[in-house]
């Protein structure tokens, strides 16, 4: 589905999202949420009248499970480059242990939902990176969009934030997310399975003064305030 012009979502639940990012009919993928969303994937592109043939990379805001879905598929099979954040490589690789800390706050209905959308989409089957690329805070990727890297750590080491200049966008991963999938609840909050919440919030402070109209999470809606407001807002929720 289109978020705004030249972004589209794989996911029109909005509960692990994978996005699209079109610049001069050529792709980069925002992480590649479950195994299973992979399927999905041709029909996206259709709408945007692009194919696998016009993705050129597949960017990844951090290396859980839930956000290295596809990668390893559409990189043997598509040869297309996946990249993420050095201090996150060795996990997308399953290098090392998972850092996140629990569940945290749980109610069975909304957790028990999630746990069943994942399973049937693969959140079994999910294979970790052979191979990974990496980069660094602060870098500007060469890729479609040409994103810069924001790091905030917290959520993991090496959990980025992408700034999308030309379409006005900050695509933050887990930085925070507008749905909690574990308790059903909205609004922009400390995403579960963080490892760090307070460093978490804290890193919420190197993308306060961007200016930009949207915030993509890997979970939940877009959110349309500024990302001071998202942080504001993240704060009285912790």
């Amino acid at each position: 589905m289109q978020i705004v012009p030249g972004i589209h979502r794989i996911g029109d639940e909005g509960l692990v999202n994978s996005y699209l990012v079109e610049e001069s009919g050529e792709i980069t993928i925002v992480d590649a949420g479950l195994a299973g969303l992979y399927r999905e994937l041709p029909k996206e592109l259709a709408s945007l009248s692009r194919t696998l043939d016009d993705v050129r990379a597949l960017v990844l805001t951090h290396g859980h499970g839930d956000h290295i879905g596809y990668a390893e598929r559409l990189r043997t099979q598509r040869h297309i480059p996946v990249s993420v954040h050095e201090d996150d490589a060795a996990l997308a690789r399953g290098e090392v242990p998972n850092p996140a800390k629990g569940t945290g706050k749980t109610k069975l209905g909304p957790f028990g939902g999630f746990l069943w959308y994942s399973l049937l989409r693969g959140g079994l089957r999910t294979k970790h990176l052979a191979a990974v690329s990496t980069f660094g805070d602060g870098a500007t990727l060469k890729v479609p969009g040409a994103p810069r890297v924001i790091l905030t750590p917290g959520h993991t080491p090496g959990s980025a934030v992408l700034h999308f200049a030309s379409k006005d966008a900050l695509l933050v991963g887990d930085a925070f997310a507008t749905y909690a999938v574990t308790t059903g609840e909205r609004g922009p909050r400390v995403a579960p399975f963080t490892a760090n919440a307070s460093q978490a919030i804290e890193s919420l402070a190197r993308i306060e003064d961007i200016d930009v109209s949207i915030l993509l999470p890997g979970h939940g809606d877009p959110f349309t305030g500024s990302p001071a407001e998202a942080e504001k807002l993240v704060r009285e929720r912790r």
